[in-house]
């Protein structure tokens, strides 16, 4: 007799769903659907020739390293070339502050293994990543939010939120994803001094920082926070890096400036919490790829990933203005969006009338995709909102996809015969 397993499955993965973002890609993998529904970086920016030749390089000069186990914190020249290149940003750290992982998702699952018991409250941004939503409900999270704006966390909110005692908040400051908003500077200084007044701790998300392409660089969480301890004189002899005795945890990725597939992340933090990741992280993969760090490291270095950001930028603001152009040209009155100044992602908000559920099953009829906002809410509304990605379609897609999308919003706003339409 066969084992009837679902019997045995643990109480946690009740809570645990598939994302409706994997799914939508499996459905729009047909070359006729021009699809915005992905976070996919544009594929023909992929350095392929460079990871060639630093494959190559990686097994002619080192292949016993490369294929062999090697340390949890992860490649030591890799870490190093992290911290030097968050050192541009004002982040100062040491290489005993970073970890590197499996990719930013395995991040938020150590982050949520490491803090998250069943029951805990999380504070997010609403709307908010869904793979941090996904990752936390596995551990049996409950969640609070606060509602963004144009210009990120909506601050003057969060106070009633945290009356609540959450565990941490999760905020993604630059380029948010789904939102394509940035918290302002403003913001960010209030955000700092009200989760120090209420002793929450915050979890910078940043894969997209790097990927601004219009406005002034702004500081991120972790160094504000640093700054508001080193008034303090916030001093502790046991770590010269008292940078990382705050309140924020960072976390970034090399997926959306060198690819997707490398599964590359890091997390930065206090000596010791690194310390405990390193514990958790042992049980889950006992390291990331030592090849994959090893290839990644040749490629990034000697100024190549800076430049290459550069070309991704350039390539991502004409797509950005492309997209915003046609939607200006074919949306109707009343459905409104977010201008975004750097990162993937743009927000639509639909009248509140509209479902972006039923208007996306109209859209794949009409052979374009996008991601409904409900997805991104962790407990419930956005019904009339939707996610678009501007990085990986051509332009030409795009000018297509948006007057397609521009004529079901049309239709739906204003129902004709079909035969009309």
């Amino acid at each position: 007799m066969s084992t009837p397993w679902h019997h045995r499955y643990a109480q946690r993965t009740q809570r645990m769903g598939s994302s409706m973002i994997r799914e939508l890609l499996k459905l729009t993998q047909r070359p006729d659907i021009i699809s915005f529904a992905g976070g996919l970086p544009a594929p023909e920016m992929f350095p392929v020739e460079a990871f060639e030749a630093a494959s190559s390089r990686v097994l002619q000069e080192h292949g016993s390293q490369a294929l062999q186990y090697s340390t949890t914190e992860g490649y030591l020249p890799l870490r190093e070339f992290i911290v030097e290149k968050m050192g541009r940003y004002g982040i100062e750290a040491s290489v005993d502050n970073v970890l590197i992982t499996s990719g930013s998702q395995q991040a938020l699952d150590l982050i949520g293994k490491l803090l998250i018991n069943p029951g805990d409250l999380i504070l997010t941004e609403r709307p908010s990543y869904l793979g941090a939503i996904q990752a936390w409900r596995a551990y049996q999270a409950e969640f609070s939010s606060v509602p963004i704006d144009h210009d990120g966390l909506r601050v003057d909110l969060l106070e009633e939120a945290l009356c609540g005692g959450p565990k941490f908040m999760y905020v993604l400051p630059n380029f948010q994803n789904p939102g394509g908003v940035t918290l302002s500077y403003e913001r960010r200084l209030a955000l700092i001094d009200i989760a120090d007044h209420y002793g929450v701790p915050i979890i910078e998300d940043d894969p997209y920082g790097e990927l601004r392409f219009e406005g002034e660089h702004i500081p991120p969480l972790v160094v504000l926070d640093a700054d508001k301890l080193n008034g303090r004189q916030y001093i502790h002899h046991d770590d010269p890096h008292c940078y990382f005795k705050g309140n924020v945890i960072y976390m970034s990725t090399f997926s959306k400036t060198l690819a997707p597939g490398l599964r590359l992340g890091w997390i930065v933090a206090p000596k010791r919490v690194i310390q405990q990741c390193v514990m958790t992280k042992q049980g889950m993969d006992l390291h990331t790829s030592s090849f994959i760090q090893m290839v990644a490291y040749e490629v990034a270095k000697d100024g190549f990933l800076t430049e290459h950001v550069r070309n991704i930028r350039d390539v991502y603001r004409q797509r950005r203005d492309i997209m915003l152009a046609a939607m200006t040209e074919h949306f109707p009155p009343g459905v409104n969006w977010t201008h975004p100044q750097g990162g993937l992602f743009l927000w639509v908000t639909m009248p509140d009338e509209l479902d972006s559920t039923a208007v996306l099953e109209e859209a794949i009829a009409n052979k374009v995709a996008f991601v409904p906002g409900a997805t991104f809410y962790p407990n419930d509304g956005g019904e009339n909102s939707f996610r678009l990605n501007f990085s990986n379609a051509t332009p030409e897609e795009i000018q297509e996809g948006i007057a397609r999308l521009g004529q079901v919003l049309q239709h739906v706003l204003d129902p004709v015969p079909a035969a009309a339409f």
